[in-house]
């Protein structure tokens, strides 16, 4: 395996969608190259500007034009959801290791480093960061907030009749050669339903999903982006997923 991931010249790829994220992108970039300098020099990120209307392209501009050459971005417009800006985001990594990031600095990027070495010991197709597995918490939400999330994930894994106990995590590692296998023109949503799609596909196709567990402390700049825009695609992917998706990927 370590073979393998040193004939190539980039062995991670970090995608960190950002959509106004002004007062977080910059401790996030940073916090996430001190791990990667550490761990493992050959990675590169890219942070996928979701048509922000405040100065979040402007700082990471900045922060690259510092000095920071193993950084990009890539911007479109207008503001399409996180699904979109991570599937938009994959036409441009060229990892063998695939990892998605929140900018908000929701989890730290120290556990990056437990689940690359987790893909490449036990050879999963992907790792996710997970607050529902003994280990794995949640820091600073309300009851509503609680509530809303354990009843959205509650209801995907039924209808879905998913294995994966946290299904709405973001903060995932995917092996390049499986989500090479999945038809981005096929996935459905483009919002937070995006994560749960991912995980229906990749468990009909059969990949070795694990989870370890994280600590997930609720940010401290911004607002949350989700909206009742993508709520409603929440439930209209899962029904559709549900009557429509054993043709999955």
């Amino acid at each position: 395996m370590q073979q393998d991931i040193l004939k190539n010249p980039v062995n991670f790829s970090i995608l960190i969608p950002a959509y106004n994220e002004e007062a977080n992108i910059i401790a996030t970039l940073e916090e996430t190259v001190k791990v990667l300098e550490t761990f493992n020099p050959s990675y590169e990120i890219i942070v996928i500007d979701d048509g922000s209307r405040d100065k979040t392209r402007q700082k990471v501009a900045g922060f690259i034009s510092s000095g920071n050459n193993r950084v990009k971005i890539q911007s479109y417009f207008p503001n399409k959801g996180k699904g979109y800006a991570l599937k938009y985001g994959t036409n441009f990594t060229n990892g063998i290791y695939t990892l998605f990031l929140d900018a908000d600095l929701d989890l730290h990027p120290s556990h990056i480093v437990e689940m690359f070495e987790l893909m490449q010991e036990n050879g999963a197709d992907v790792v996710i960061g997970s607050r529902k597995i003994p280990g794995g918490r949640i820091v600073g939400w309300n009851l509503w907030r609680r509530i809303t999330s354990d009843g959205a994930m509650f209801f995907a894994r039924l209808v879905l009749n998913l294995k994966t106990r946290d299904v709405t995590a973001g903060f995932r590692c995917y092996r390049r050669l499986a989500l090479e296998k999945i038809d981005f023109n096929r996935i459905n949503s483009s919002g937070y339903a995006f994560q749960e799609e991912m995980i229906f596909r990749m468990e009909r196709m059969g990949c070795k999903i694990q989870e370890i567990p994280v600590t997930f402390v609720d940010r401290k700049f911004g607002q949350s982006k989700l909206s009742w825009r993508e709520a409603a695609e929440f439930f209209k992917v899962m029904f559709k997923l549900k009557f429509c998706g054993k043709k999955a990927p």
